[in-house]
């Protein structure tokens, strides 16, 4: 996802290589360096793509379902630029819907129609739409599901089958924007008029969100922040008593009296021992674990102090680049996508896996990427950034680093491969996505704003 300092931009200091363990419940096995030089594990080398857009492995396929520009909403407009975190919900008879996030700030050419009803700032061109698609991963509709808001980044499902869009920015009121920024705000991919008059969920929060996370047993959420200056904090949201999650559940809570603070919102604060760890970038070894706790966050809408701001060093712990999350394996995962000596990051990575155990409150390091020597060549992966769980074991990450752009693939074993390869531009991949049925990926390059929909030999794993 993007930020306001890009990953793209940052200058490399050192050079070390490797993948490290693979993600516990998905894929059991330690992988060494080499894991992540290796373009021939998984499903083999990729095919260059005559048609210039997606190199794939030999007997896998793709389809453009949405483009940028191109392709049209039902309204008329074109599809909006910059898709980012993107859901797969189920419809009837193998048909759904893709919740597709589009991350615009201001300067992207197509801009989210601020359509009557369903804007809530019509100063603002991000937002959310609806792609409803055959069993086959075919566009039959496009349709605005939200309008309004600003760098809707990635998000989450939630145990309703809703999605939940996030606004990575803190962008206050004033010139084009009407009202202040920095929410989360929910969709339904069905229900059309559930959509109608946009509510910030404000009890989650204002400031520059990445993603979430849903524990469908007690409907926590969980979620990163994307920032810096300082560095930003992982939050858990703590709903209050009584509350149910269902459709309609966190809006009617957001409108309730005293809504805006519903809840209890947390930032972590991990620590090894008796030692405090100030910064996730400390952990350098896979299968390092950090007992955590929880701190209340004073004034969660940020109306003086940013959120990050208002914690000392030593009462949370921050990261640099805090990007996906996935709930799986009765834990949430999240993605750290990279840290520097610059941005103030005590140890230096391409890339960290951690995962939540609110179990025993706990966080441990599944993966971790040392700093890629040449992000020119192919078979050398860094700053994954959406991660998903893939059906058929391991996980799919969408790669958000320097020089090439990838799908990256970590299988059963632990080995990393590219799954696929952006050969229209440096763009990152974003929204990677399973359907039920495990049959179709549906993936993005955010810029210009490509949705694709691949299908191939997906049991065939080497």
């Amino acid at each position: 996802m993007t930020s306001s300092v890009s990953r793209r931009g940052v200058l490399r200091a050192s050079a070390a290589g490797g993948l490290g363990i693979a993600l516990a419940g998905s894929i059991p096995a330690i992988a060494g360096p080499a894991a992540a030089h290796a373009p021939a594990a998984g499903y083999g080398p990729l095919v260059p793509d005559p048609a210039g857009l997606l190199a794939l492995p030999a007997g896998f396929a793709y389809t453009v379902v949405a483009y940028a520009g191109q392709t049209r909403l039902e309204t008329g407009q074109l599809t909006p630029s910059d898709a980012d975190g993107t859901a797969f919900f189920r419809g009837h008879r193998g048909a759904g819907a893709l919740v597709n996030n589009h991350e615009i700030g201001g300067s992207e050419p197509f801009r989210v129609p601020a359509l009557a009803g369903l804007a809530y700032d019509p100063g603002a061109g991000g937002g959310t739409t609806t792609i409803d698609v055959d069993h086959d991963g075919n566009r039959i509709g496009d349709y605005v599901s939200l309008a309004g808001t600003h760098n809707n980044c990635a998000g989450g499902r939630t145990p309703w089958n809703t999605w939940l869009t996030c606004e990575e920015t803190e962008q206050r009121k004033g010139g084009i924007f009407l009202r202040d920024h920095g929410y989360v705000f929910e969709v339904d991919p069905f229900d059309r008029e559930a959509n109608y008059d946009p509510v910030p969920l404000k009890f989650l929060g204002r400031y520059s969100h990445e993603a979430v996370a849903v524990n469908p047993r007690n409907n926590e959420i969980y979620l990163t922040e994307d920032a810096s200056g300082p560095l930003g904090l992982y939050f858990r949201w703590r709903p209050p008593r009584g509350f149910r999650g269902r459709k309609g559940a966190l809006r009617e809570l957001a409108l309730s009296e005293g809504g805006a603070t519903a809840g209890r919102l947390q930032a972590m604060r991990a620590r090894h021992g008796k030692t405090h760890i100030t910064d996730l970038s400390a952990a350098t070894r896979p299968g390092t674990r950090y007992q955590v706790d929880w701190v209340d966050v004073p004034d969660r809408d940020a109306r003086t102090t940013s959120v990050r701001q208002q914690f000392t060093d030593d009462e949370v712990t921050r990261s640099r680049k805090l990007e996906g999350a996935w709930w799986g394996d009765g834990g949430a995962y999240f993605v750290a996508s990279y840290a520097r000596a610059a941005d103030g990051s005590v140890n230096e990575h391409d890339g960290q896996v951690w995962f939540y155990d609110p179990e025993d409150e706990t966080i441990t390091l599944k993966t971790i990427f040392g700093v890629n020597p040449d992000p020119s060549a192919e078979g050398n992966f860094d700053g994954p950034d959406n991660i998903t769980v893939s059906p058929y074991g391991g996980v799919i990450l969408a790669e958000d680093g320097e020089g090439l752009s990838h799908l990256v693939g970590v299988d059963e074993h632990g080995a990393a491969f590219a799954l696929a390869r952006n050969e229209l531009n440096d763009s990152e991949f974003t929204g990677p996505t399973f359907s039920p049925d495990g049959r179709i990926l549906f993936a993005n390059i955010q810029s210009p704003g490509i949705v694709f929909a691949i299908t191939g030999p997906w049991g065939r794993v080497r």
